[in-house]
């Protein structure tokens, strides 16, 4: 699907603090990083996003998705398709981006679009991953990248890394321990399927070893 060789370029899409989009940002900023972060788009003017994507020159853009919680217009959906396009962007990243994606930017970019979530999936899908985990009572918890299909948190998993819930975890310490995972798991993510590693092979995905 992918190719290696030239940096692949990669949109971000948050709603908020953008710390998985700084960590993308850093990874890139090293030469020998297979990708090359070109454009951040939100549909939070006031997201602390915006200001990552100053600090590293990326390109950024807000665009208004709607009032509608959680969803996106098909007016929306089709201006960040058409960013992404105009970039030649080949991956796109949602990094806590609150809406769910559909419209022509799925449509364009399905298994060329990844996320990441708090939690291991297929456990505690949606919001508050962590919280869920915690009333749950699990013993493990961590967070997963995935590819993004039609459904929230329901596509092909592509790499999981676990942290031990301990006793006195609450939400917020719990979620820390996870976000430094995160921004490991990620930034490794996009580097894998920038080296044309990752295959999809019905729900399961594959990653061959790396070529000398």
């Amino acid at each position: 699907m992918w190719k290696a060789g030239d940096r692949m370029k990669v949109a971000v899409l948050a709603s908020g603090r953008g710390s998985n989009f700084e960590a993308l940002a850093k990874a890139a900023q090293d030469e020998s990083y297979p990708a090359i972060i070109v454009l951040l788009v939100t549909d939070n003017p006031e997201a602390r996003a915006l200001e990552v994507a100053k600090k590293f020159g990326i390109e950024s853009f807000v665009v208004d998705c709607g009032s509608k919680k959680g969803s996106m217009t098909p007016e929306s959906s089709e201006k960040i398709a058409s960013l992404c396009r105009e970039r030649g962007v080949e991956l796109v990243c949602l990094a806590g981006f609150m809406r769910i994606v559909k419209g022509r930017l799925l449509e364009e970019y399905k298994g060329r679009m990844i996320n990441i979530h708090p939690a291991l999936l297929p456990s505690f899908k949606g919001l508050h991953g962590q919280r869920q985990a915690l009333e749950y009572g699990v013993k493990y918890s961590g967070c997963t990248v995935h590819f993004v299909d039609e459904g929230v948190d329901t596509g092909p998993i592509i790499i999981q890394r676990v942290v031990p819930v301990l006793q006195d975890d609450d939400e917020e310490t719990l979620s820390a321990r996870i976000l430094k995972e995160e921004h490991i798991a990620y930034p490794e993510a996009v580097r894998l399927i920038a080296e044309g590693r990752v295959r999809i092979k019905g729900r399961r995905v594959f990653i061959d070893e790396r070529k000398n």
